[in-house]
């Protein structure tokens, strides 16, 4: 199978969805050349754009003739694609850890809205001023339930969450980081586990926005 790859991502570099994609390539070993989309501009809705995939979403992954979007199908595909051993595993390999890991990156992308909407990944990865309003009530239940969950699966902080690293450790930390950088309270454990995640080379080279 070829591995001539283009992934589209967002020019700002916020999207964690466009984050995800990036890194599975990265984990994957797999070259491609990344193509930058001005969303705040609406250039993903320009027609040329939304010709690419059957949602037109940032990000798109392109290999020869064959486009997708939608980050969980992308990671889903080049885990099938390119599997484990002869690549690097982006989920975990037991069935029901599996499940798991999808049941919690399930969760995560459809869950925590008002988490989400009043600590935005602008916070870091823009590098921008902590916000300064605390979170509201609902917010507030989101981060108290973010932090059960992660409690129940981090463990002491210092590994990860299924034995070796998956792609559902850097949407955790991710959604915990949402928390971390405006110094928002995280029991110590979790903010152990989603430091150490943060380190991840691929995670680092997409802050450093490399190709």
């Amino acid at each position: 199978m070829a591995d001539n790859f283009t992934l589209y991502i967002d020019s700002n570099h916020t999207s964690p969805y466009a984050l995800f994609t990036y890194m599975a390539l990265k984990e994957k070993g797999l070259p491609f050349d990344k193509v930058l989309i001005n969303i705040r501009e609406k250039h993903h809705k320009l027609p040329q754009y939304q010709s690419l995939s059957l949602t037109g979403k940032v990000p798109t992954l392109v290999q020869g003739d064959f486009a997708l979007a939608e980050s969980s199908a992308i990671i889903e595909y080049l885990e099938d694609a390119f599997p484990p051993p002869q690549h690097p595993a982006l989920l975990p390999r037991d069935l029901r850890h599996r499940a798991r890991a999808r049941q919690l990156q399930a969760w995560l992308r459809s869950s925590l809205l008002a988490l989400r909407e009043e600590r935005p990944t602008t916070i870091f990865f823009d590098q921008k001023t902590q916000v300064e309003a605390p979170l509201s009530e609902a917010a507030q239940k989101d981060a108290d339930k973010l932090i059960e969950v992660a409690q129940a699966l981090v463990g002491d902080g210092l590994g990860y969450l299924f034995g070796d690293w998956s792609i559902a450790d850097t949407e955790l930390a991710l959604m915990l980081n949402r928390l971390l950088a405006n110094n928002d309270p995280v029991p110590e454990t979790v903010n152990k586990y989603a430091r150490n995640q943060w380190q991840r080379p691929s995670l680092q080279a997409w802050l450093r926005k490399q190709p």
